[in-house]
């Protein structure tokens, strides 16, 4: 009797709960500290069930979620949304050193290794150059907008808007941008 009276006790557990409510609405740790007026590190903390909210925070999270309070107390995941959407601004982004190439990454974090997709823009005179993926892969780019040139190997092609090039990549390959114009494109990596 004593452990089941020792369970009750404990406080509920909304880490999951809360990181699972937050992704769903497409916001970043910044935005929801700001919502809630919660600060970014007490959230990652909660999330990861190294500390447990007051009900006073607990109240702020679920007014800023705009959820019921009993929905973020249940320590439960919620469903997955029918559609799930991402904002503009909680998409990541990676910049080459010269920050003439920009991914956006617009795949899910847990299919990556597998299959990503990216939205590139590629300045004049910009180059993504990449080494060898594992034996297997295969990369497919869309230009959208402008002209980029892929290499694969020793060969090359030129690429205008509306075409596709799908190469493989398990050696040294590179998208350049040789006009004068920025160029944009989706770019599609298949790992075996």
């Amino acid at each position: 009797m004593s452990a089941n009276l020792s369970e009750s006790l404990e406080p509920p557990r909304v880490g999951a709960t809360l990181q699972s409510l937050r992704q769903a609405q497409g916001l970043s740790l910044d935005e929801l500290s700001r919502r809630a007026g919660v600060s970014k590190s007490m959230l990652s903390q909660i999330e990861r069930n190294q500390a447990n909210p007051t009900v006073a925070v607990v109240w702020r999270l679920a007014n800023a979620l705009r959820v019921e309070l009993s929905e973020l107390l249940s320590g439960e995941k919620p469903a997955a949304p029918a559609i799930e959407t991402v904002a503009s601004h909680a998409t990541p982004s990676l910049a080459s050193p010269d920050g003439l190439c920009v991914l956006r990454i617009l795949g899910p974090i847990d299919l990556a290794g597998q299959f990503e997709w990216y939205e590139l823009t590629v300045q004049p005179g910009g180059a993504l150059e990449s080494a060898a993926h594992e034996p297997g892969s295969r990369e497919h780019l869309s230009v959208l907008g402008g002209e980029l040139e892929v290499s694969a190997g020793a060969i090359s092609q030129a690429l205008k808007a509306g075409e596709t090039a799908r190469y493989a990549v398990d050696g040294p390959h590179a998208i350049r941008n040789r006009g004068s114009a920025p160029a944009t494109a989706l770019l599609v990596v298949l790992h075996p």
